[in-house]
């Protein structure tokens, strides 16, 4: 019934900050998806008879995948596989079902927000019994295992249905294809004043929620439109499809101007949202006004008390080192917590576990809480409908409101995306060398009071993660980030994040990068982005 088979290792498979991420030809290549699952499993433990949780966000490749992945389950010894019907679940989707099912982990399939298709991306990433990303002890181990490894094992078997929900079998193990809505539908249930937003939305209320053809089409339609009495065509783009429509399912103002524009239309709706490839992350647009991820995890922090699954108040909050300080204002005038972090998830899982912090964010478009282990974009949409039907103000008060309280951080994020590698790595290396003489020193007439490397902490597990950005602070509260993402597929992606403090509320409506300007300035200047990149212009600002 279950068969080895010897294979070499491939030299590629270091998971990032999100799991492995490569182009779908890659993951074709023969073996290529069983070495990096068995090297999962042999890096793990006392998972014998135990549940696995298996889905991802419907992309091309998706339900190939799954098929590998149930069958190597089984041969491994795996007692239970949990996974979505189509094998779909979106990754806070996933994330609750390993929680609720008390499953030993889970393997989501996805590459967040990147292309799909035949010839573009894919991923695999694990999640641990608290239903968030392994840790890096998890993933250096999955790496070393993948450069040694010799063989792995997997069920002789044909296909399950996928499409099937009921319980079947694959040899001796379990398989049972669930609704992927329905545990995540009713967890939202237990959060959120439902009866309040169902009669904001009948007192004339509109909104219109894009899914972008990726994972949380369902997901939108069950609860916006059936639970909570939206009007059929407030979701859109709702039918996941392989390729998301040949679009890229990245909810920000580039690849979700449409909804943008239509927002900022003298009629379009009260309310505006849009959810990523696998629905994990957001975009938030009030009518007249966009608000940026770093704005929404501070104005959710601050109004979190007015739903019911937050109403006893927040233990802490979390954010990424890039995002901005927006949410730490709000954590001193609430007297909670508040922890900077490295990019990425996994960061918060010991913070959540911890019982430290209630509510995280960063600024590429993900917030969440302690409901789950991963950022959740529903979630987000759904606590700022909360916070509307019960406020009874738009989101454009609630946002002006919020800055006469706290002062406003002008925030933007530039992106170089596939830039030259060591064009890249040369940018950072000569920056960091800098570092130490730049203290003191004014560039484009702005004044630095600190520059260093950033390296986290853990206060939980004590745990050190070096090398995590270049922050460059000035006088009066502005600060320039450098750093090179993790989540690409091709090249090296160098994002600058820059940020202005502004307390005088007559200063609170200018224009975002006019605001900026000086700051962008003196970020090309001190890193020289045109002599090592080539690039005198961003391919992407959000």
């Amino acid at each position: 019934m279950f068969k080895t088979v010897v294979t070499k290792p491939f030299d590629d498979q270091k998971p990032g900050t999100s799991g492995l991420r490569k182009k779908v030809p890659e993951f074709q290549q023969e073996n290529y998806v069983e070495n990096f699952i068995q090297s999962v499993f042999d890096s793990l433990e006392g998972f014998k008879g135990k549940t696995l949780v298996i889905g991802g966000d419907g992309r091309y490749y998706n339900r190939e995948v799954v098929q590998i992945a149930a069958k190597m389950a089984a041969a491994n010894g795996f007692g239970r596989v949990l996974v979505g019907k189509g094998g779909i679940l979106s990754t806070p989707a996933a994330s609750n079902v390993i929680r609720k099912h008390k499953a030993f982990g889970g393997l989501i399939l996805s590459a967040s927000h990147n292309p799909g298709g035949p010839t573009e991306d894919f991923g695999i990433k694990y999640n641990i019994g608290n239903g968030g990303p392994a840790p890096e002890k998890i993933t250096e181990a999955i790496f070393a295992r993948s450069k040694t490894i010799t063989q792995y094992m997997i069920a002789d078997a044909p296909d399950f249905d996928i499409d099937a929900i009921g319980s079947q079998k694959l040899g001796a193990m379990d398989v049972e294809v669930i609704d992927p809505v329905t545990d995540y539908a009713e967890l939202m249930e237990t959060l959120f004043d439902f009866d309040a937003i169902r009669a904001l939305i009948k007192s004339g209320f509109t909104l219109r929620f894009d899914s972008m053809h990726a994972v949380t089409g369902p997901y939108g339609k069950e609860i916006l439109e059936r639970r909570l009495g939206a009007p059929e065509g407030t979701c859109i783009n709702f039918v996941p499809l392989e390729d998301f429509g040949g679009h890229h399912p990245d909810p920000n103002l580039v690849y979700a101007k449409d909804l943008y524009d239509l927002l900022m239309s003298s009629d379009g709706p009260d309310f505006g949202a849009a959810s990523d490839g696998d629905g994990d992350r957001n975009l938030i647009i009030g009518k007249g006004i966009f608000i940026t991820p770093s704005d929404s995890l501070a104005m959710l922090a601050a109004n979190a008390h007015l739903a019911p699954g937050y109403k006893s108040g927040l233990a802490g909050i979390a954010r990424s080192m890039p995002t901005s300080g927006a949410a730490d204002r709000v954590a001193e005038k609430l007297n909670i917590g508040m922890y900077e972090t490295p990019t990425g998830w996994k960061f918060f899982g010991n913070l959540l576990d911890a019982g430290m912090a209630t509510i995280c964010g960063e600024e590429s478009s993900g917030t969440g809480s302690n409901h789950v282990r991963e950022k959740d974009g529903l979630w987000a949409v759904l606590l700022w409908l909360n916070i509307l039907a019960v406020r009874k103000l738009s989101v454009m008060q609630i946002a002006h409101e919020h800055w006469a309280t706290y002062g406003r951080n002008y925030y933007s994020r530039h992106d170089y995306e596939g830039v030259d590698t060591s064009g890249a790595n040369k940018l950072m290396d000569d920056l960091r060398a800098r570092l130490p003489a730049l203290p003191g020193t004014s560039v484009q007439g702005l004044k630095i009071t600190h520059a260093d490397d950033f390296a986290y902490h853990d206060p939980v597990d004590k745990s050190v993660s070096e090398h995590q950005g270049i922050r460059i602070l000035f006088e009066g509260g502005s600060r320039v980030v450098f750093r090179l993402s993790g989540t690409g597929t091709s090249g090296a992606t160098i994002r600058l994040y820059i940020e202005r403090y502004e307390p005088d509320p007559k200063r609170h409506d200018l224009e975002t990068q006019a605001a900026l300007a000086d700051l962008v300035r003196a970020a090309h200047e001190l890193a020289d982005i045109k002599g090592h990149t080539g690039r005198d212009k961003p391919s992407v600002i959000t």
